[in-house]
């Protein structure tokens, strides 16, 4: 039986966040749920990624897994009732859709902001658990050197990862722009709501930033300082906080403008203070840039860059496709070779021994020269012989053949038998 590779695939498009959270896999879960595939199912070729968007196992084996996988998430998240999910995954049962949507995802086509940039990072941290554990055969490591090659051209060849395409992210990017000058620039974020808690983890790309959080629910700040490693204060000393920051950025819900001209006067600008209201409704008075050295920017100039940006890698999507679709024809070239190689290694293999036998059998007397010289000639005639089945095989994988002409040349030589008889000894 041919192993297929398949995968199954949670993700945003038809699962709410509440669930998503439920489903998600940490690390040491990963790691726990590779041993128990390796161990009960003894499957090929594992790589399970879990990100806030979507958890998805892909994996090589002759049978569909998807129940018992689900299950075993199940039980890896203490879930008794985990079948109640089973309609919010989606089933990739054979090689090429499942390869294609693993590309997809990598390259960000499946992404909730079309392009993102984490995922191919998350997408390689999936791929080292999994070769760390060794559960990554010749199979998945050239896949995923073949989308990490792809990855490449999508970034040197298109415009598809040009700019920031979320709110949060270009944001993040316009900070890094205007503090380029500033050594380890002091940036405040205040409220963490769903945007305000998408630019705390984009953050992390400011490594030089010196981050603090603070949020009107306390312990939600103090959870997220401790997963991201930023300072995290009590709201009631966001004041002094604003004073020595310089970059302010608020995400917070409220009617009245929080941050206003009058306060900003009573700050000590030396040289400027960077203002960024991800608020809707707004939460900075737009005339606190009338005070010296003070620089506002709304959600709306930031989500206009966005949009912008988002439009550009939206006309880039052919090429990506396009780029894909070569990868994988490369791809499956190798993988037909690699159908056909142990059939002809067992070929090889087989006449070499039937070679070997009857010299054995009517040289027995024969002088060195003489065994030399047929030694030689039989050689010679085996590699004549066994070049029609080899390229007829290689033909057969380029029609998609390779399977039918397997079995024909595996039963015209009894290779099976040959291959049993040879482990035997």
């Amino acid at each position: 039986m041919q192993h297929k590779f398949r995968a199954i695939s949670l993700s945003y498009k038809n699962t709410p966040v509440e669930i998503r959270e439920i489903i998600a896999l940490d690390e040491t879960a990963i790691q726990s749920l590779l041993i128990k595939l390796k161990e009960f199912f003894n499957v090929r070729d594992t790589l399970i990624l879990s990100t806030c968007n979507r958890t998805e196992v892909y994996y090589s084996h002759e049978l569909d897994l998807s129940v018992e996988i689900i299950k075993l998430i199940g039980s890896e998240k203490g879930l008794h009732d985990v079948v109640s999910y089973m309609e919010y995954f989606k089933i990739f049962h054979e090689d090429k859709e499942a390869i294609q949507h693993l590309f997809k995802v990598s390259m960000g086509l499946e992404a909730q902001v079309v392009g993102d940039m984490q995922i191919s990072n998350q997408v390689k941290r999936a791929y080292q658990t999994t070769a760390d554990m060794d559960m990554a055969g010749p199979f998945l490591h050239r896949l995923m050197h073949t989308i990490f090659f792809t990855n490449k051209r999508v970034v040197q060849e298109t415009a598809f990862r040009d700019g920031a395409a979320s709110v949060s992210y270009a944001a993040v990017e316009l900070i890094e722009e205007l503090t380029s000058n500033t050594i380890e620039p002091r940036i405040l974020l205040i409220g963490l709501g769903e945007i305000g808690e998408d630019v705390a983890k984009n953050m992390v790309y400011l490594p030089q930033a010196k981050v603090t959080l603070t949020n009107r629910t306390f312990a939600k700040a103090e959870a997220m300082g401790t997963e991201l490693g930023y300072e995290v204060i009590p709201f009631e000393k966001v004041y002094e906080a604003m004073e020595e920051a310089d970059v302010i950025v608020s995400s917070i819900t409220t009617s009245e403008p929080f941050i206003t001209k009058g306060l900003t006067k009573k700050f000590d600008i030396q040289s400027y203070k960077l203002f960024v209201d991800l608020s809707v409704p707004r939460s900075i008075e737009t005339t606190v840039e009338d005070v010296p050295g003070a620089l506002l920017y709304n959600v709306d100039n930031i989500r206009s860059k966005a949009t912008e940006t988002l439009e550009k890698r939206m006309e880039a999507v052919p090429q990506v496709e396009a780029i894909i679709s070569e990868s994988i024809e490369e791809f499956y070239d190798w993988k037909k070779e690699m159908m056909v190689s142990p059939t002809i290694n067992k070929l090889k293999n087989s006449l070499e021994q039937i070679r070997k036998e009857e010299l054995e059998r009517y040289l027995k007397n024969a002088s060195e020269k003489e065994y030399a010289i047929i030694d030689k000639i039989t050689k010679s005639m085996m590699q004549k012989i066994i070049k029609v089945p080899v390229v007829q095989l290689r033909a057969a994988c380029k029609r998609d053949q390779a399977e039918e002409m397997i079995d024909i040349i595996s039963d015209l030589f009894d290779l099976e038998k040959e291959n049993t008889k040879s482990k035997g000894k």
